[in-house]
């Protein structure tokens, strides 16, 4: 499969935490930064990137659990590439949408100043 459909599938197959993110992040409504879903970087696809910031914000569920050195590695390879990563575990963000949403802002602000 092509990096485009993997991509499209991505977007298409969202989990619950990364559509109620994706609703707080979208047409700019977070601080007026861009945000964009399942962006390819190197070999990896960003759940969310805002390249403005030079962000990814990356959220973990289950198939992660047991995963964090993987999840470690590809952070190492995303920040290679000039970006900050911020991880939030799905039931954060599902339980606390305005908190995350305050967390996320607040790094863009000062990646931004």
């Amino acid at each position: 499969m092509d990096r485009t459909a993997t991509a499209r599938r991505l977007r298409r197959d969202q989990t619950s935490a990364e559509k109620a993110l994706w609703s707080l992040v979208r047409n700019r409504r977070l601080g007026g930064f861009k945000f964009v879903r399942q962006v390819a970087i190197d070999r990896y696809f960003a759940d969310f990137a805002c390249e403005a910031a030079k962000l990814i914000v990356e959220l973990d569920g289950p198939v992660h659990d047991g995963r964090e050195d993987y999840g470690n590695r590809r952070t190492e390879i995303l920040e290679h590439f000039g970006y900050r990563v911020l991880r939030f575990r799905n039931e954060r963000v599902l339980a606390d949408p305005g908190g995350t949403a305050d967390d996320i802002l607040a790094v863009l602000r000062s990646a931004t100043s």
